[in-house]
């Protein structure tokens, strides 16, 4: 499913007294920027059994800009996305999302499955107020942007995986979102499924002018997609490695300067790995 929140309103769940400061932050580049981690630590349990997920982890991420999240299994990516969705509450630190609209989309696309795709993506519209004339029209526009306008009476099983990724994606746009969190979205398709939604992220990335915060276990990807890579150490999560992404779009994951820089970063990750034993 998607979720959406606006900075400084309190996140689900949160403990009184424990939920992390909001704060405007700077990017790196002096704009105020999208998102802004500072100093986040996430435990969860208490006593013996508390769980260190994140340990102090700061970054920051700039209006429009594409970062790639990569670790470990269990370094915390998941983790942070839910920390900056307002999903959950942070145990100390300071998470900022500059008052922009926030959507989370997960591997699993968790279509209402009795419901029509364009039904699906309308839900997101209802939940906002959206008057009912309103919503189709909102619905048919957002489904063509993702390449589905012939595919809005059907129901999910009636899709292919990457046409549900799709389907998914357009309900997450639906909640007008400036700043997309993106679970391992395309980790359970094929291979030239998840290639094709490479390009139509892109595309939809630059039509939106999105800032995107993504999660995935693959580097080529990664590098693919991202105009930087964080690599995340094993648990608890910490930054221990920032690449910028100079190659020229349109970028493709077999490409040589692909392969080159994620052999690179997977040396880091491996080298990250083998230290914890993994």
């Amino acid at each position: 499913m998607s979720v959406a929140h606006r900075d400084g309103a309190a996140p689900p769940g949160a403990v009184p007294g424990a939920p992390a400061r909001l704060h405007a932050g700077m990017s790196s580049s002096g704009q105020p920027a999208a998102i802004t981690v500072t100093e986040v630590s996430k435990v969860f349990g208490r006593g013996e059994s508390a769980l260190l997920a994140l340990d102090r982890l700061s970054l920051e991420v700039a209006p429009g800009e594409f970062v790639c999240l990569i670790g470990a299994s269990g370094c915390g990516k998941s983790t942070l996305l839910n920390l900056v969705a307002g999903l959950d509450a942070a145990t100390s630190g300071e998470i900022s999302t500059g008052g922009h609209r926030v959507a989370l989309m997960f591997q699993e696309p968790a279509l209402f499955p009795w419901l029509t795709v364009s039904r699906n993506v309308e839900l997101a519209l209802q939940a906002s107020g959206v008057d009912r004339g309103e919503r189709r029209r909102r619905a048919a526009s957002l489904l063509e942007l993702v390449r589905l306008a012939g595919f809005a009476g059907k129901r999910p099983h009636e899709l292919s995986g990457g046409m549900r990724q799709r389907a998914a994606l357009a309900r997450a746009l639906a909640q007008d979102a400036e700043i997309l969190l993106m679970d391992e979205p395309f980790g359970a398709l094929d291979a030239m499924t998840r290639d094709l939604l490479h390009d139509e992220l892109d595309r939809i990335r630059a039509e939106r002018d999105l800032t995107v915060l993504f999660v995935t276990h693959n580097v080529r990807e990664a590098v693919r997609l991202g105009d930087r890579v964080i690599v995340l150490s094993s648990r608890p999560g910490q930054v221990i490695g920032e690449f910028g992404v100079p190659i020229r779009h349109p970028r493709r994951i077999d490409s040589p300067e692909v392969a080159g820089l994620a052999a690179t970063i997977t040396d880091q990750l491996r080298e990250e790995m083998t230290r914890h034993g993994h």
